[in-house]
């Protein structure tokens, strides 16, 4: 089944459940998926791949928001905020931790021969592709820099 057909099934089960967090959030991420499936050269279709991205991108807006938030002093926005993020975490492939992040980069820099810090870019073109959807880009280049440092 596709994340975009589960989603819209979620939704029918959070109007049941009287889920306002849930339902506001996979409504907002079901209109971000239209609005791809719609695009032009979608094919009126979204791919899993496709809506992971726009899930992980609403999910990273999301955070953002909520730190913006707490620095103004405004903690139920924030809340607010993280309970969405919360509700869309549940569609994202779970992350890996760091220990097992560190290990697929000592593998990528032996792969790719980099032991410097100028070689970061071949590490972080790999890593990211090889990555992508299962850990955080900053977390990425942070344990890079410590391992080519």
């Amino acid at each position: 089944m596709e994340l975009f057909d589960i989603i819209s099934n979620d939704i029918k089960e959070a109007m049941k459940a009287k889920d306002k967090v849930a339902l506001d959030t996979l409504r907002n991420i079901k209109k971000v998926l239209l609005e791809a499936k719609t695009a032009p050269g979608a094919g009126d279709t979204v791919s899993n791949e496709t809506a992971i991205k726009a899930i992980q991108k609403l999910a990273k807006q999301g955070k953002e928001s909520a730190e913006l938030f707490r620095s103004q002093g405004r903690n139920d926005l924030a809340d607010e905020e993280l309970a969405q993020v919360a509700v869309m975490e549940k569609y994202l492939p779970k992350q890996m931790s760091e220990e097992e992040i560190t290990a697929v980069l000592k593998d990528i820099i032996a792969q790719v021969g980099a032991c410097k810090p100028q070689d970061m870019g071949k590490v972080m073109g790999v890593a990211t592709k090889q990555l992508a959807g299962k850990a955080d880009g900053k977390v990425i280049s942070a344990i890079v820099k410590q391992l080519l440092a």
